[in-house]
């Protein structure tokens, strides 16, 4: 078998981990918002009036439901799998490759729950009630050429950050990730101090591609450095 693919499947091998987690946590967000969403119409509020679309779409469960753990997921994915997958025969590189083609299998598939759910959502006309579960504006507001973008980008910048961190701490043990914190964070600092001078030309000229361009930016730093620091990592 060939030693990336083999590497994926090892980590696909965590099936309620992997499979069925995400789909529990998403029904547990659709579950509190459809409660939600009943008790704000107990309350007096009208389905389907502007005010209650305006707030159901600002709905923000599936990203407090799924952003924790799909960067659990991706830490694990690296902290726990690495040492075994090496005991196995695995090399460093074809694991990172592996690794990367688990994280975008994984992306895939939740982007595509989330489509589905969506999709099912708008042509229902909001679960025959009007509650606003999938079609909010975090994913894309019921437009699946924005979901699937967005998910599948988020999904893979969660995965790959956790991965990130979880090397760092295969590499330089616990010192590891507070270190790699505190650089991100000082950066981030130097460069608001750089930009706020300019935050109102910035937030006026703001498009949303801008996003996308920095996920991408993100993943890419994030899977070269797991790959740098799972090199020379030695296994304990």
């Amino acid at each position: 078998m060939n030693p990336i693919i083999a590497a994926a499947k090892l980590h696909l091998n965590k099936r309620e981990f992997t499979i069925l987690v995400p789909l529990y946590c998403t029904a547990l967000a659709a579950v509190l918002s459809a409660l939600i969403s009943f008790l704000f119409l107990r309350a007096g509020s009208v389905p389907g009036s502007d005010a209650w679309v305006d707030s159901s779409r600002a709905n923000p469960a599936m990203l407090w439901a799924l952003a924790g753990y799909l960067g659990y997921l991706g830490v694990q994915s690296v902290a726990t799998t690495f040492p075994f997958a090496l005991t196995l025969g695995a090399t460093r590189k074809s694991f990172t490759a592996g690794t990367l083609l688990w994280m975008l299998l994984m992306s895939a598939y939740l982007t595509a729950v989330m489509a589905v759910l969506a999709f099912i959502e708008v042509k229902t006309d909001h679960w025959f009630s009007g509650f606003y579960i999938f079609d909010v504006n975090l994913l894309g507001a019921g437009d699946l050429g924005r979901l699937i973008p967005t998910v599948f980008l988020a999904t893979l910048t969660l995965l790959s950050a956790g991965g990130v961190f979880a090397a760092a701490w295969v590499r330089y043990g616990s010192l590891g990730p507070a270190v790699l914190a505190s650089a991100i964070g000082i950066v981030l600092i130097i460069a608001a101090i750089i930009l706020v001078p300019s935050a109102a030309e910035i937030f006026a000229g703001f498009r949303q591609w801008w996003l996308a361009v920095a996920a991408v930016a993100v993943i890419a730093m994030s899977l070269v450095g797991t790959w740098l620091h799972l090199r020379p990592a030695i296994v304990r």
